[in-house]
């Protein structure tokens, strides 16, 4: 199991200065959210990328249903170039209350999820040369432009990981998922009310996953949850029966954190390993 960490505050110089803490005290990855308006991720990852030699980056989560695919596209490319292969893009159809009515974005769901597939296709179709796409919602033509000037190649192979946040037992959302390379489960019973996820879930996703998924590629099952601050046994006992679900990824997630030094403190603790 690999161990990340959610940087959960707004300031830019502060996410610099705690990426460097987190990979000096053994955490896999460091992770930023994307909000609406205020600290912009990608340039934020990219001055991490600078002062970092190791650690994995990205978003928890990017909404692509509010992006522009190409621009998307460019930023993870540019990323993956600077950091040397270590950027990883997480996706979803996003938290609508955190100001996407107020920004004019789309909140229909059914819309957002049509986006979010179309975004992926042209993403990743974009990656491999393709400079054309007919959808609902995108049409993209081909242009001599880039024939000229290439777009660079992608340091990560095959691709960019992509991590979708998918809804189980929803077998729509949990399909979506199983075409990239990673799945952050989320919860939803039969009365359509998240609940928390378990190793038991985990297990049972784990068993789908590899029942189901074609593709050979590794594929990883991503966890979010807190641990204590400074008990790394406690946080360890926390962490193992997800492992042994089938769980690879532990992401460590302080949202309601009151202050940076309660930050720092957990990040310099190291991960539960």
């Amino acid at each position: 199991m690999k161990f990340g960490f959610i940087f959960p505050k707004a300031n830019v110089l502060k996410a610099i200065e705690f990426a460097q803490e987190a990979e000096n005290a053994g955490w896999d990855g460091f992770f930023v959210w994307e909000p609406i308006y205020g600290v912009d991720a990608w340039v934020t990852l990219s001055a991490i990328a600078c002062n970092t030699q190791d650690i994995r980056i990205g978003t928890m989560i990017t909404p692509v249903s509010r992006m522009r695919p190409w621009k998307l596209a460019s930023e993870l490319i540019t990323l993956d170039n600077i950091s040397k292969g270590r950027v990883n893009l997480s996706v979803a159809l996003g938290a609508i209350d955190t100001g996407f009515a107020e920004f004019g974005e789309e909140i229909d769901r059914k819309t957002r999820a049509e986006l979010l597939d179309e975004g992926l296709e042209i993403i990743t179709r974009l990656w491999k040369g393709s400079f054309s796409f007919t959808g609902k919602h995108y049409n993209i033509r081909e242009s001599s432009f880039f024939k000229r000037e290439p777009p660079p190649s992608i340091v990560q192979k095959p691709n960019i990981p992509i991590w979708v946040v998918a809804a189980w037992p929803r077998m729509k959302s949990i399909q979506r998922a199983l075409k990239f390379d990673g799945i952050i489960p989320s919860i939803k019973t039969q009365e359509g009310k998240f609940d928390e996820v378990t190793p038991e879930h985990i297990k049972q996703i784990k068993d789908f996953i590899d029942v189901k998924r074609s593709l050979k590629n590794s594929f990883d099952i991503i966890v979010e949850g807190t641990t204590p601050l400074s008990n790394i046994k406690k946080g360890r006992e926390i962490v193992q029966p997800f492992e042994e679900a089938g769980a690879t990824w532990w992401i460590e997630s302080m949202w309601f954190a009151k202050n940076f030094d309660t930050v720092l403190e957990r990040i310099r603790n190291g991960p539960p390993k």
